[in-house]
């Protein structure tokens, strides 16, 4: 139900703004499904209910095995089954292996595999992608291998191929640690790009990033500041350059008073990917309040003019820079 009705949200933004749309918060619903790894989403009565972690895996989760279920099936007969489900089951109780059976039915195949995958286990793959190209008499062949981690995975995945032309696509049935493919193409390949359009729930280094954020976030909004500072070091483990993670850990700083670390890092979010873009302008703001909590008004008022400078006014960051260039940053009382 839960999973249903955030995917209802994806769909409705789809056809209300665009496909790239849609694409930008299903990232966002991936990267908070992966937040919880156990128990598999089949258990997941056993989360206190309406936690954060309750929600990551109904609903994100539950969204996520949508729109992989829709991948599988098609266009034409996800409709049936988004069709099928308040037709068959009206006025009834309906469970998952309820629409395992239908979907089944409708794939013309028994897809029990992927409900196992995907609903009683654990886990997401991360592939990897190895590959050489061959000239033939009427173009080119790519022998490839895709390798993930998952020993009982099966999943179709698309592959993408860059050409001198226009790309080629090709779909590979991933089963096991090494699925081998072979593609023949007119054009000369220039790149090979794995599950371009984001069709399965999986782990790469930039989404293990988000994933250890997204998690370090779940525990700053319940105040377990020290775990929050554990999982924003793990996506700093992985990309010392994330000028998100380094923002976290700053606002933690912050927050505790530790003027003298959160300067660190805010200047490290600066030397950072400024991803997203808003780090820049709020650490600024942010350095301009250190500074005027210590008594340097004139380094502080530079920060703000620095912050003004970048023009970027995500929630009202133009404004608060202006603010404190007008009246010093007081100092807040915390009971941290």
């Amino acid at each position: 139900t839960n999973g249903m009705a955030r995917y209802a949200e994806l769909i409705l933004t789809e056809q209300t703004v665009n496909a790239a749309a849609m694409e930008t918060e299903l990232r966002d619903t991936y990267v908070e499904a992966m937040t919880v790894d156990n128990p598999p989403l089949i258990q997941s009565a056993r989360f206190e209910d309406y936690s954060p972690e309750y929600w990551a895996a109904t609903a994100a989760k539950g969204a996520a095995v949508y729109q992989m279920l829709r991948n599988v099936l098609g266009e034409d007969k996800f409709k049936d089954l988004i069709k099928g489900i308040p037709d068959k089951f009206a006025n009834k109780s309906v469970s998952t292996d309820d629409i395992r059976k239908l979907a089944s039915d409708l794939a013309g195949q028994d897809l029990g595999y992927f409900f196992l995958q995907w609903i009683e286990s654990s886990g997401a793959p991360q592939f990897k992608l190895e590959y050489t190209v061959y000239r033939t008499g009427k173009g080119f062949r790519i022998l490839g291998k895709i390798q993930q981690d998952l020993d009982t995975f099966r999943m179709p995945v698309d592959l993408k191929i860059e050409t001198e032309g226009n790309p080629e696509f090709k779909r590979v049935e991933v089963s096991g640690p090494a699925s081998e493919f072979v593609v023949e193409t007119f054009g000369k390949p220039k790149k090979v790009e794995i599950d371009p359009n984001l069709r399965v729930l999986r782990m790469s280094p930039t989404t293990r990033v988000a994933v250890a954020i997204r998690r370090g976030e779940m525990f700053f909004e319940i105040g377990e500041y020290g775990e929050a500072l554990k999982e924003f070091q793990k996506a700093l483990e992985v990309n010392r350059n994330s000028s998100l993670a380094h923002y976290r850990v700053a606002e933690i700083f912050f927050l505790q008073n530790n003027y003298q670390s959160a300067a660190n890092e805010f200047r490290e979010v600066l030397n950072g990917d400024i991803e997203p873009k808003w780090t820049e302008v709020w650490s600024h703001i942010n350095l301009g309040r250190i500074f005027d909590v210590t008594g340097q008004r004139e380094r502080a008022v530079n920060e703000y003019n620095l912050a003004v400078r970048t023009r970027d006014n995500t929630q009202g960051a133009q404004e608060e820079a202006a603010k404190y260039m007008k009246d010093p940053y007081k100092r807040q009382r915390s009971s941290l």
